[in-house]
């Protein structure tokens, strides 16, 4: 496995509008869900903000404490950075004393460290296992799915979690070769996806892209914790404390557009954006990766239950 030669925190997407709509003021409580890279809790305690980072994988976990450690002016006691999986928000926040919070982060893409440095198979730019576990915890990887699953099976989990048009043809070309072959590794599966797309499609995006993103919400059963999630928000919030969702997928938006509407007429929220916020285009230019971001945000109302 490669050496990790990052030395500073990623750069996020939307990173000045995050820490605007969550209001980050110096000494108060803020969860970051999901630390990833570390570049938002990097910013909030630049803010003077106290944070409580989650990740559901361990290198990650690892790459920013190390980071951090490497910060002499960020203490130990204004951060904790723990592994857990943010489907058990309540329960880490409670362990860890930050169940009064004024700001809860969810950034729901990955971090460029990840997708370099995991050998997951998180990229289709390297010849990788086909594992895709955020968690090498879980019991299930990509491979189990793509080898396992019957063509209708595949063919929704496309269409799901993909949006991908030529869903039923990966399908079935998955199911075609794998009768020759085991697929187990990245290329495999990127030279099968390649080759199931139109020939006179545009191709603003690689082709394996839509593939590997639904794979990997499959396996790491992302929409599920997110809604289990974000339904443990509210008691954990301060008065006029914030929600800061980020997707990368229109099933991560409509989660949260879900919810913060739900909770809005329960009383609970007060939307903050009345449309996703999107990267500019200059931060598009300068990281692609941004391209697909929307940003949600809502208050907690003064009155909001506790329960």
């Amino acid at each position: 496995m490669e050496t990790p030669k990052q030395t500073d925190f990623h750069t996020p997407v939307l990173l000045e509008k995050v820490i605007s709509y969550l209001n980050v003021r110096p000494g108060r409580k803020y969860i970051d869900a999901t630390i990833g890279g570390g570049g938002h809790s990097s910013a909030i305690l630049n803010k003077g903000g106290i944070v409580l980072g989650i990740d559901m994988d361990p290198e990650s976990v690892n790459h920013v404490r190390q980071l951090l450690a490497a910060k002499s002016q960020t203490p130990i006691s204004k951060c904790q950075i723990i592994k857990g999986n943010f489907r058990n928000l309540g329960e880490i926040a409670r362990r860890h004393h930050f169940t009064q919070v004024d700001g809860i982060l969810f950034d729901l893409g990955m971090s460029t460290w990840q997708i370099k440095h995991s050998n997951r198979g998180f990229t289709f730019m390297k010849d990788e296992p086909l594992d895709m576990r955020m968690d090498p915890s879980l019991t299930v990887t990509a491979a189990d799915l793509v080898n396992g699953l019957t063509e209708k099976e595949l063919t929704k989990l496309f269409k799901t979690y993909g949006n991908d048009p030529n869903a039923q043809r990966i399908a079935h070309n998955i199911v075609c070769a794998r009768q020759l072959k085991a697929i187990k590794t990245t290329r495999q599966l990127a030279e099968i996806v390649k080759r199931s797309k139109r020939q006179t499609e545009k191709k603003k995006i690689h082709p394996a892209t839509l593939a590997f993103q639904a794979l990997r919400i499959a396996v790491n059963n992302e929409i599920n914790n997110l809604k289990t999630a974000l339904e443990q928000t509210i008691s954990l919030l301060n008065p006029k404390g914030r929600i800061v969702v980020i997707s990368f997928h229109s099933l991560e938006d409509k989660t949260a557009k879900h919810f913060f509407k739900q909770e809005t007429k329960r009383g609970n929220l007060k939307i903050l954006t009345k449309k996703p916020v999107q990267p500019s285009m200059q931060e598009i230019t300068d990281n692609p990766s941004a391209r697909s971001a929307r940003l949600r945000a809502a208050e907690k109302i003064n009155h909001a239950a506790e329960t």
